[in-house]
């Protein structure tokens, strides 16, 4: 079931808690409602992208907050969102997905039961990968909520979750737990979940997520966004990369695609605009990005197995493959004319980011910025579920072209020092110098 996203606000004032929040998708979508947000974050590059944005934040291990530091978190906050590092949950291997799925629903189970924090965490340290533990921190603060007196025992009224495709089955379990068991404190919620591409959204990327949305009970039942674009449908075109003058790996014209009015003909969406193309988003000159006036192709690093002529390619008429870490390395080739192409500059960070629906301009730091880029929430999907989860009109495509302003030094520093602790640099409370680094996005 999906929803237009109804113009009446189901919460007065929502304030957004964000796990794992990493540079920012998620925040970015609640900053373009008008929406408070306090992110918490583990990669010192990820905190310093964030405070240069002027977003809130703490530079943090969200277990490490929730066990000693949820009563500083502002009790103001009504709704939980996030997506956990879920690598350890993967359908790879020889049944090593079901394995920890069957860990997790049981652990979920534990949880709802009431079972103290101190036996559960008890049993998380003989796990073989410790990362299962990290899937279950969002129910872990949902529960820790109804048991905070700085909030009243007050339950999150909202939770929105979003992660990749692997992780759909999981948010099954915690949406049937959810609704059916119901917190210890007997708070129960209604629960959707699917999986959605991100360019029925207006994102300029083929991205699958997997995403949940629950309202408390008596808040309404929550629905799913409403798509706003087609999904983009590449029919009969396998992009293998040819050359008439001996290069097998140098894309020609003769073997882009069809255009996106041909490549999405019979998608059953009419009605709605095309997907939004690498062109449509990087094209124009906006903020300090020049603009990619000239038609380009752009070769994938993706299901090569090493053979760069596996390797995807796309054009200029449709979104990006899925941006992850490896955007760096991504190939981009111009068209000089019908017949010449040359390979010209990879995509900026900027440009990276403006794929993803991060604004122009908006101030990537630190360093993996592509690691960054790759793992974040598309901001303009972020907006899609918040507008859905919240009951707020649909987002406006056209606030993601707006340069990003970034804040001046002084608020920058102000940021840090509740984040770090220290208005230029890290303190003791801060994750090791040697844990900060994002994990592989997928």
């Amino acid at each position: 079931m999906t929803s237009t996203a109804s113009l009446q606000p189901i919460l007065d004032k929502p304030f957004v808690l964000d796990l794992f929040a990493g540079p920012g998708g998620l925040d970015v979508a609640a900053h373009g409602f008008g929406i408070p947000s306090l992110g918490i974050e583990w990669d010192r590059s990820a905190c310093l992208t964030r405070y240069a944005a002027g977003l809130d934040t703490l530079h943090a291990d969200v277990s490490a907050v929730r066990r000693d530091a949820f009563e500083s978190l502002p009790p103001e906050i009504n709704v939980l969102a996030g997506g956990p590092p879920c690598q350890t949950y993967s359908v790879a291997g020889k049944g090593a997905g079901r394995k920890a799925l069957d860990e997790v629903k049981g652990y979920i189970h534990r949880l709802m039961d009431g079972e103290s924090d101190e036996a559960i965490d008890a049993d998380l340290k003989t796990l073989t990968d410790p990362r299962t533990a990290m899937v279950l921190e969002p129910l872990r603060y949902a529960i820790q909520a109804t048991r905070s007196p700085n909030r009243g025992m007050r339950p999150y009224d909202v939770i929105v979750l979003e992660q990749v495709p692997t992780v759909a089955a999981l948010w099954t379990q915690y949406a049937e737990a959810l609704e059916e068991t119901g917190l210890p404190d007997g708070t129960k919620y209604k629960a959707v979940t699917d999986v959605l591409a991100t360019e029925t959204y207006g994102v300029p990327q083929t991205r699958s997520r997997a995403v949940l949305i629950a309202r408390r009970v008596g808040l309404g039942d929550p629905a799913l966004p409403e798509s706003s674009h087609r999904p983009y449908e590449a029919k009969g075109w396998n992009g293998r990369p040819s050359s008439p003058a001996g290069d097998p790996h140098q894309p020609t014209l003769d073997e882009a695609p069809r255009t996106t009015v041909e490549a999405d003909r019979g998608s059953g969406d009419e009605e709605k605009p095309l997907w939004r193309s690498m062109g449509d988003a990087l094209g124009a000159r906006v903020g300090t990005h020049p603009g990619r006036a000239r038609p380009f192709l752009v070769r994938s690093n993706y299901g090569s197995s090493g053979i760069p002529g596996r390797r995807g390619v796309r054009s200029d008429r449709q979104p990006a493959a899925t941006v992850t870490g490896r955007i760096s390395r991504f190939v981009v080739f111009e068209h000089l004319n019908e017949e010449i192409v040359r390979e010209g500059a990879r995509f900026s960070m900027n440009e990276a980011g403006m794929l993803q629906s991060f604004p122009p301009d908006y101030p990537w730091s630190g360093t993996a910025q592509a690691q960054q880029v790759g793992n974040a929430v598309p901001p303009l999907f972020g907006k899609h579920l918040l507008s859905a989860a919240l009951g707020l009109p649909a987002p406006d495509i056209r606030a993601a072209v707006r340069p990003w302003q970034p804040v001046a030094e002084e608020r920058r520093a102000e940021l840090r020092i509740r984040g770090c602790g220290e208005s230029d640099g890290c303190t003791d409370k801060c994750p090791r110098p040697e844990e900060q680094t994002p994990p592989l996005s997928s």
